[in-house]
Parts: C-alpha cells; sequence; structure tokens
C-alpha cells in the first residue's frame, strides 16, 4: 500500500537543462522513466514545471525588462519544459495531459481543475505550464494552489544541489545538519527557506505538507510515495 494516492511534484526548470540553457534530453528522459514508475504504481501523479532554464522573470527585470513582460516569458519558457516532459513520458507508455494558465489551444489544454482531476482519476500524468497565468507569481506558489485545487495529499518539491531542509546552507556550513521533520511553525521561527514566501503561507495556512528532497537523487519520488523517510518532511504538526 503506498503512502500518498495523488501526489504533486514541483521540478525546477534548472533541473531539465542539467544546469545549461534549454532542455538536456537525458536529464528529461530519466525523469519520466522514474515518474512512469511511480504512476505505475497505482499513484496519481501531477506536475508543476519552472522554467528557470530558459528565463527568469526576476533575473530579466535586473537587466532592466518590465517585470510583467519577463514573467509572461518565463511562463512559456515552462510549457516548453512541459512539453519536453509529455513526450518523453508518453514514450514510456504513459498517457500524459498538459495544463496552461495562458491559453494555447494547438499544445496544451486550458487549465480547468476538474478536468484535471478526471484525467488524475483515470491514471493520466498531469502536468501544469504556464505558471499561474499572472506575473509576479512564483512557480512554487503555483505548485501549492495547483496542489489544494487538485486536492493533492502532499507537495514533493525537487531541489538541486540539496537533499532536504537543513539548519543552514550545507554548501556554506559544514557543520549544517538535516532536519527529516519540521513543522511549518518551526521552519518559520529558524527562518529556514524552504519555498518562497506566498508558497509556504498557502500550504501553512492549509495544512499542506511538503516533503523537500533532493532532485539528484534517482528514484526518490517513488521511495517517498512507498512511506520511505527521504529528505524533510514539512507538516502543520
Amino acid at each position: 500500500m503506498t503512502r500518498y494516492q495523488r501526489i504533486l511534484i514541483k521540478l525546477s526548470g534548472e533541473n531539465f537543462g542539467g544546469g545549461e540553457v534549454g532542455v538536456d534530453p537525458i536529464v528529461v528522459a530519466s525523469i519520466a522513466k522514474e515518474i512512469s514508475a511511480v504512476a505505475a504504481s497505482g499513484v496519481q501523479v501531477a506536475i508543476v514545471v519552472g522554467g528557470g532554464n530558459f528565463f527568469r522573470g526576476a533575473e530579466l527585470q535586473q537587466a532592466g525588462m518590465d517585470r510583467s513582460r519577463a514573467d509572461y516569458m518565463g511562463m512559456l519558457g515552462t510549457v516548453m519544459n512541459c512539453l519536453a516532459l509529455q513526450d518523453f513520458l508518453e514514450k514510456e507508455g504513459v498517457d500524459t495531459r498538459v495544463q496552461t494558465a495562458i491559453t494555447m489551444g494547438q499544445v496544451a489544454e486550458p487549465y480547468i481543475p476538474r478536468k484535471a482531476m478526471r484525467h488524475l482519476e483515470k491514471g493520466r500524468v498531469v502536468i501544469f505550464g504556464a505558471g499561474s497565468g499572472m506575473p509576479y507569481f512564483s512557480t512554487d506558489t503555483v505548485a501549492a494552489q495547483r496542489a489544494m485545487e487538485v486536492h493533492a495529499e502532499v507537495v514533493l518539491m525537487a531541489k538541486n544541489g540539496v537533499d532536504g531542509v537543513y539548519t543552514a546552507d550545507p554548501k556554506k556550513d559544514p557543520t549544517a545538519t538535516k532536519y527529516d521533520e519540521l513543522t511549518f511553525n518551526e521552519a518559520l521561527q529558524k527562518q529556514l527557506k524552504i519555498a518562497d514566501a506566498t508558497a509556504f503561507a498557502l500550504c501553512m495556512e492549509n495544512k499542506m505538507p511538503i516533503v523537500v528532497y533532493g532532485a539528484e537523487d534517482e528514484g526518490a519520488i517513488f521511495r517517498i510515495v512507498q512511506g520511505e523517510k527521504i529528505g524533510t518532511l514539512v507538516t502543520a504538526g
């Protein structure tokens, strides 16, 4: 028996690019294989993908671009990642739907929560693209919001270069230790950066647990849904 029946996975765009600009097909194929194993175990899988391997609105703004326009460019970047992941998932034999917050009929369905839930019930993997369709919102926030709308039981947040939540930045502080479990209140008191502030507040308010795990840890998603303690579990306590 799996621990979770319906999950939402938040994948960063940087992960898709393997640290470079664009999409690394080897990395995306490996992500698709892992998700395919999870879906085959009977778990319903929804995914929110970032677009940092193409554009980051905040960084483009620093370079002088209008923030709203820069954010829209970032949203289009997420859709490119969605389509790449869909392609590799379907090569694995997984029935997949992409839903986007910005209408683009030729490549994806519009985001409709009830329809997304119906796809999940039928065993399809649903990938949400184009962020929230509005500027100034991060894909972390979209992941929290989508998880609640489709009634997911948990948000699995993949992080690059770190395998959970630590007392300090483990890259800078060798004495930093990892938390296995935390409450939202403890994370606030200790000023730990788990997700963007809006996403964190949404999950805390709605008692949506978050599992922070290392994107590089192959097979981690499957092991998490089977109940293995991986990364850091953040709950309402």
